[in-house]
């Protein structure tokens, strides 16, 4: 059991070093909050709720993922190596993949509501 408890202080450390040394982590959890914020102002329906979770989560664990990678790749390759260079370019282009999905979600959801507020004004 200690040793099960032990590995969330280790993602938890994980966490805290993301947010403390990258700073696309932390524009994505201030665009995370805002979301948040935004879904709450507007009053989104359960379901979309869930989107807004499962996208908030995909795009935060990619860019976890995408960090792990490159400290990775620096580690076995710390000279400039192509392919190297390859492997950090496809975990960027992962976020992006997901950032891009995450926008018209948030598209779908939230611009319709935007919309009739604006014309109801």
């Amino acid at each position: 059991m200690k040793k099960f408890i032990r590995g969330f202080g280790y993602a938890f450390n994980g966490l805290a070093h993301a947010t403390k040394t990258q700073l696309n982590f932390r524009v994505h959890l201030v665009v995370a909050l805002i979301t948040v914020y935004t879904g709450y102002a507007l009053r989104i329906a359960t379901n979309e709720w869930l989107w807004i979770a499962c996208c908030i989560a995909l795009v935060l664990m990619s860019e976890l993922f995408n960090t792990a990678l490159e400290f990775l790749t620096d580690l076995v390759s710390p000279e400039y190596n192509k392919t190297a260079g390859h492997v950090k370019d496809m975990g960027a282009a992962a976020v992006v993949v997901a950032a891009l999905f995450a926008l018209i979600t948030g598209l779908v959801i939230f611009l319709p509501k935007i919309l009739l507020l604006i014309h109801a004004a």
